[in-house]
């Protein structure tokens, strides 16, 4: 079982379910039954929180099911803060993105998978694998 961060913008895509390369990759990491999820207070407000402050009934449905089975929870705490600040100014990450970062290297994952273009700062974090959705799936 390989213990996954998924980016937020892997849940917003699987939800959306568009004819998409980058929806269906998302939807294919969700599914993989080899695969078991990690999550964070960061993930689930910048995904379930703003489907709620919207009215989106399906979108929260979508996101409190992921959520309610993810196998982990990354804590708060000064530790991960830290971590994340030294991402930030290590790597060059955003703030938010050095949250995953740190969520997903504090649960013990083996890599945080995103939809992000590889061009992205997130993919020079230090402390985990960053890989595209395409990489970590069989859909190029």
């Amino acid at each position: 079982m390989t213990r996954t961060y998924a980016d937020a913008c892997i849940l917003i895509r699987a939800f959306r379910g568009e004819d998409d390369e980058k929806s269906l990759q998302a939807i294919a990491l969700l599914g993989d039954a080899n695969r078991e999820f990690a999550a964070s207070i960061f993930l689930e407000m910048e995904t379930l929180a703003k489907a709620q402050f919207n009215r989106r009934p399906l979108e929260v449905a979508f996101y409190e099911a992921f959520f309610e089975n993810a196998a982990v929870w990354a804590g708060v705490d000064e530790d991960l803060v830290t971590a994340a600040r030294d991402e930030c100014s290590l790597c060059g990450l955003n703030a938010l993105d050095s949250l995953h970062v740190a969520a997903a290297h504090a649960t013990g994952c083996a890599e945080l998978v995103t939809c992000e273009n590889p061009d992205r700062s997130i993919y020079r974090a230090r402390s985990i694998l960053v890989r595209t959705a395409a990489a970590a799936t069989s859909i190029p």
